[in-house]
């Protein structure tokens, strides 16, 4: 039996929010998952306050108990940065396995791969790097009744590095399932490592999660973020939420 932990733990959690095209769970499951990201980009950058916003779908498909059709990047971008202009975001898809799953312990444990196509509006500053590989593992578990831990770890490796960043990403998420109910408050954080730079942007700026920008002079570079937010399942196949991220250091990047 398992004392102390919930029952129904994998019906019971929910999807990470912050880097949302790479904080892959290591859930197998069919879903559509609409998001709308808001970007504020650092006035320091360009002199003027800008922002961009992404209008995105992501299409999950189990084939089975232990694989999963993911397709996790895609959407609109629209801009006020002076230095992007409105577009189609690349689209990025692949596949993930659950490598190890006990119920005693309410553990997950996945890996997988996805591939941007350079489909993308270059205006928005996509369909760049001849493409991009993205290979991660990803573990979940209830370590507290209510207390749920994800994880992942995956490196952005472009086709072509002359025009993309290598990027090692690291996100954690927990989350309380407040008192057993529908509603869930959760904290996140998100680490950038830049193994290389590029010589597509001539500024050390880096792009993080919806862009690779390329940039110079980033090579060994790091990048923390943090994010809080609520989520609220109206129903067991149902959740909404919303999250706020900041910079945790010093370095904002976009």
């Amino acid at each position: 039996p398992m004392t102390g932990l919930s029952q129904n733990w994998q019906d019971n959690t929910i999807a990470p929010v912050a880097n949302p095209i790479f904080f892959e769970s290591p859930q197998i499951q069919s879903e559509v998952r609409p998001i709308f990201a808001y970007h504020t980009l650092d006035k320091d950058l360009l002199g003027v306050q800008a922002s961009v916003q992404l209008y995105a779908v992501q299409l999950r498909y189990a084939i089975n108990d232990r694989l999963a059709f993911i397709a996790t990047k895609d959407g609109y971008i629209v801009s006020q940065n002076p230095l992007i202009d409105d577009g189609f975001a690349d689209v990025a898809a692949g596949l993930k396995y659950l490598l190890y799953k006990n119920v005693e312990t309410q553990t997950l444990l996945s890996a997988g791969a996805t591939y941007a196509l350079p489909v993308g509006s270059t205006q928005a500053l996509q369909g760049r790097c001849d493409g991009e590989f993205n290979v991660f593992a990803s573990g979940g578990i209830e370590f507290i009744r209510n207390w749920h831990y994800v994880t992942v770890s995956g490196f952005r490796l472009p086709s072509d590095s002359q025009q993309g960043n290598q990027i090692w990403y690291w996100s954690n998420h927990i989350d309380w399932q407040i008192g057993g109910s529908n509603l869930y408050v959760f904290t996140e954080d998100n680490w950038y490592h830049y193994m290389s730079g590029a010589n597509a942007l001539p500024l050390p700026v880096g792009g993080m999660d919806l862009f690779n920008l390329g940039a110079t002079g980033i090579g060994g570079a790091n990048t923390v973020t943090g994010a809080w937010g609520v989520k609220y399942k109206p129903a067991p196949n149902m959740e909404l939420g919303v999250a706020y991220e900041l910079p945790y250091t010093s370095r904002k990047d976009v």
